[in-house]
């Protein structure tokens, strides 16, 4: 068994992996840039290098410095989590190279199955089934667009090296080809250093269908049956869930057996995911599933799949890197009960899911009623260098409907301040009526996300409350004397003004601010200055850049007239391009924002006012 190991990432899947391993006594070592110095992992860790500066490509992306940390502090394996190195072949062979454990598959399985297009030629040779498109080498923009017409719209454009929802665009209509493949190929070359694409016909009626697969090295490979990631956003998962709403055991059986195929055609080690597209338009039939990917690591929604197998994913990890075989066979892996995962960000929903960076100086998750696995505490950094996400909150329940509201009350329940988070955004998609009875297909966020982003306010009660603590009891007695104790006083929510109903005593020592939090949301209630002003990007026509970054696109210019949510510029930030847009109709009266050019957090990049 491996005495020592060493993680090569950071955050959430760092800190997941570190208790496993505490678990079995085994030795962690962490690695660490300059951004991540006080991060949960480095605590977590017995020990931590340091590996460069806060951006992933000068610290967490070079493998020199991950093995040469590991051999400095005796590490025996590396575990590479998700992201970053773990599905770089040349990577994994440098490890073993080093006479280090790969713990994840052989690098020739990483290979056959690390782009999209030879891997779908491959499952196609094995008799998995794929889904129609165009996989060749030509990337001429004329001849793939004429590929994409032969197809027929709508397609999706998606990077051969991509994943996690970057360099994926879906196309409509032809008139869209070009600036779609041109926004997916940039973004696949910063991601992935490769800006091949493919290109397949998009199911208009899409279930995203996942099957667990996990091999060792003595020729055994098992299924710990599906997950149904459906639910997306820009084609990045937001909730998963275990078991797969309606899937009944006949087409378990044959899309399970096809993943076990596909595993065992690149001869597989470890755990590994066979991502399926389904076309659910008559329901989930066994001769409209189509292979899409395999993704040659441990997944981000792992934990829905653990908690209805009762298997730990990380220690079979452990235990088959070490040369064991697989702890238990298929005919001992059963599905017990219902779980589902959603993904907390650093993100406002309100303003076009913009990542949200700063200290968390309030950051509270429900941990007794459910699991929560996160790479942050309670005063910690939300960098602008990492993906956004902060926690995954996972709840099992004996059925569906049960998971989904213990999910849902875990949400509630958490208080994350000032950073924004998406909870409400969660709790929403969850109550929604499509989801709540598993009728869900990954277009749904795109047609109904308007009804699950608007901007959240507290309740009439939680307001007074919350204002009755700000308020001196001598003050409030004073107003209405010889009257009921009630009047409405003015109050700055979030920098805006709003009333508030006051009753009762009020406060002996009153509070000079308080934190309103309920539903998942969190705003700060002050006292009412008539010089407060009600700021905010956008709310007066001043579009301000949110974070640090780089001008990928100016699609305006001064003097322009422009519509509510028209797109204005294209911003590249936190490993994605995230598109700003008009907050109303108006004039552009100010541009401050070229293309090619980097910004700073706050930046005014353009300034719209509204025609008289």
């Amino acid at each position: 068994m491996i005495t020592s190991l060493l993680i090569a990432n950071r955050g959430e899947i760092a800190c997941r992996i570190i208790r496993t391993a505490r678990e079995m006594g085994i030795r962690t070592v962490a690695v660490y840039s300059d951004a991540d110095a006080r991060a949960l992992h480095v605590r977590e860790a017995d020990e931590a290098v340091h590996i460069g500066p806060s951006p992933a490509r000068e610290s967490y992306l070079i493998g020199e410095k991950i093995i040469a940390a590991a051999k400095a502090t005796g590490a025996e394996a590396i575990h590479p989590g998700y992201g970053f190195l773990s599905e770089n072949a040349e990577f994994a062979q440098a490890v073993a190279d080093a006479g280090l454990i790969w713990v994840g598959p052989k690098p020739s399985s990483i290979t056959a199955m690390g782009l999209k297009d030879a891997a779908k030629k491959l499952m196609a040779e094995a008799g998995v089934p794929v889904t129609p498109g165009y996989m060749g080498e030509n990337q001429d923009p004329a001849f793939l667009a004429e590929q994409a017409a032969g197809i027929g719209y709508p397609v999706l454009i998606k990077a051969v090296a991509g994943g996690g929802g970057k360099g994926m665009r879906k196309v409509d209509a032809a008139a869209d080809f070009a600036d779609a493949l041109a926004s997916c190929q940039r973004e696949a070359a910063a991601s992935f250093g490769n800006d091949h694409v493919l290109i397949e016909k998009y199911i208009l009626t899409p279930r995203h269908i996942e099957v667990q697969v996990f091999g060792d090295t003595h020729g055994n490979v098992v299924h710990l049956f599906e997950r149904d990631c459906s639910l997306q956003r820009r084609h990045q998962k937001v909730i998963e869930e275990a078991p797969a709403p309606g899937m009944d055991e006949k087409t378990r059986a044959k899309l399970c057996a096809a993943a076990v195929r596909a595993a065992k055609a690149v001869d597989y080690v470890g755990a590994g995911t066979i991502e399926f597209i389904a076309d659910a338009s008559e329901g989930l039939r066994a001769d409209r599933i189509w292979f899409m990917e395999m993704n040659t690591r441990l997944q981000v929604e792992h934990p829905v799949t653990e908690e209805i197998t009762g298997v730990d994913l990380v220690e079979w990890q452990l235990r088959v890197a070490s040369g064991e075989p697989i702890p238990l066979t298929q005919e001992q892996l059963a599905i017990n009960g219902w779980a589902m995962e959603a993904r907390l960000y650093a993100e406002d929903p309100a303003k076009g899911f913009l990542p949200s960076i700063g200290t968390l100086e309030l950051f509270q998750l429900p941990e007794h009623s459910g699991r929560v696995d996160t790479g942050v505490y309670e005063g910690a950094e939300v960098s602008p260098f990492y993906d956004p996400m902060i926690a995954k909150v996972i709840a099992w329940g004996e059925d569906r409907e049960e998971a989904r509201e213990l999910l849902s009350e875990m949400l509630a329940d958490s208080a994350i301040w000032p950073v924004k988070s998406n909870s409400a955004f969660l709790i929403n998609a969850l109550d929604h009526p499509d989801f709540v009875a598993g009728s869900v297909d990954t277009g749904l966020i795109g047609r109904d996300g308007d009804s699950m982003t608007a901007e959240p306010e507290p309740s009439v009660q939680a307001l007074t409350n919350a204002a009755m603590a700000m308020t001196p009891r001598s003050l409030q007695a004073g107003f209405r004397l010889n009257a009921p104790d009630v009047r409405v006083a003015p109050f700055l929510l979030d920098g805006k003004r709003v009333e508030v109903t006051l009753h009762g005593p009020g406060a002996e020592q009153p509070a000079p601010a308080m934190l309103v939090a309920e539903s998942g949301s969190v705003w700060q209630l002050m006292p009412w200055r008539a010089e407060g002003g009600a700021g905010g990007a956008g709310g007066d026509g001043a579009i301000l850049s949110p974070m640090p970054g780089k001008v990928i696109a100016v699609e305006v210019a001064a003097g322009d007239r422009v519509t509510k949510g028209q797109k204005l510029l294209t911003l590249e930030a936190m490993k994605m391009e995230h598109s700003l847009t008009a907050p109303f109709d108006g004039v552009v009266a100010e541009l401050n924002a070229v293309a090619g050019g980097q910004v700073q957090v706050e930046a005014l990049l353009v300034r719209i006012e509204k025609e008289e």
